[in-house]
């Protein structure tokens, strides 16, 4: 972690303030999508809830998209990396949204905290990114965290304890295609096309899942409460997804990175708060673990980029 000195103060500039204040707001929104969903999936279908956030979420940022003057026609070579995209955030949401509906919602997050671990190593070994040993040992210790989470769970909700797993894997994925398009794409309009697409990929799959009635993809009528929940969940995804989008436009990732592990406070307070989970003692232990593994992870990062300016000519 950064120590604050007098002469850093100048670069907390309006900029960085607003990029943490939007940071701070996203960690406090996030965990409403697993609440709204948590509360969603005790009667509506893990793959409904999943399609409806999709829907909502594209339906809100449409006049948004255009309010900005953003239109709605894509840049040239886009559309691949927008179906991917847009295929692993299904996969990410439908695994997670799983898990939360027999977990408290603090121990599965806890589990998806592992993604910067696994996005250091696919950064790594799929694009030659230079990491060192202390790092690397920063996500073995991370993982091992996240193992003091997965244990008991396993014996408590059996195999649903390793679906956060997959929506690390999968968030990672989707990670490194929103870096690379972030280059061609404003984040409102990308957000949009990426929930369009979203939405047309899983309409056709619930659809198929009324024919051959699978549980978890087959739809059923909302009713009364269960509306509020599903458009919660888009409306809570629309607004924290955009909200880490501008900040790190106005921040430095570096600035931002360390604040996401706030995140975990949240959930913690929300399960709390609405259903009255709290984790126990290992769950606690792997928190600990994991976001000081991270936050080693992002130290070392910053040593390394400062070092780099440094041997710029």
């Amino acid at each position: 972690m950064s120590d604050i000195r007098a002469p850093a103060l100048p670069y907390l500039n309006d900029r960085i303030i607003l990029g943490v204040v939007l940071m701070l707001g996203f960690c406090l929104t996030a965990p409403l999508i697993d609440v709204a969903s948590k509360l969603a999936a005790q009667t509506i279908p893990v793959g409904q809830i999943t399609t409806a956030r999709f829907i909502v979420q594209g339906a809100l940022m449409l006049p948004l998209c255009l309010l900005l003057g953003h239109g709605l026609r894509l840049p040239s070579g886009v559309v691949t990396r927008l179906v991917l995209r847009a295929l692993f955030l299904i996969l990410s949401t439908y695994f997670f949204v799983a898990a939360v509906k027999v977990m408290p919602i603090a121990d599965a997050l806890v589990i998806v905290f592992v993604e910067p671990f696994i996005l250091l190593l696919l950064g790594k070994y799929m694009y030659g990114e230079e990491v060192g040993p202390r790092r690397l040992w920063a996500s073995i210790v991370g993982f091992a965290g996240a193992l003091l989470v997965i244990q008991p769970s396993l014996a408590a909700f059996g195999l649903v304890a390793l679906f956060p797993l997959g929506t690390a894997l999968f968030f990672a994925f989707y990670m490194l295609v929103t870096r690379s398009l972030s280059r061609q794409m404003h984040p409102v309009p990308m957000q949009f096309h990426t929930s369009v697409f979203a939405a047309t990929i899983c309409l056709p799959v619930i659809l198929l899942g009324t024919g051959i009635e699978i549980p978890s993809i087959s739809p059923v009528w909302p009713q009364g409460t269960e509306w509020t929940w599903l458009v919660a969940v888009g409306a809570a995804s629309a607004l924290s997804h955009l909200m880490i989008s501008y900040a790190l436009r106005f921040a430095p990732s570096a600035t931002l990175a360390p604040m996401h592990y706030l995140e975990i406070l949240s959930a913690v307070a929300f399960g709390w708060l609405f259903f009255s989970d709290l984790p126990n003692a290992m769950t606690f232990a792997g928190m600990a673990v994991i976001t000081s593994s991270g936050l080693y992870i992002f130290h070392r990062e910053r040593l390394q980029e400062r070092a780099a300016r440094r041997l710029k000519p």
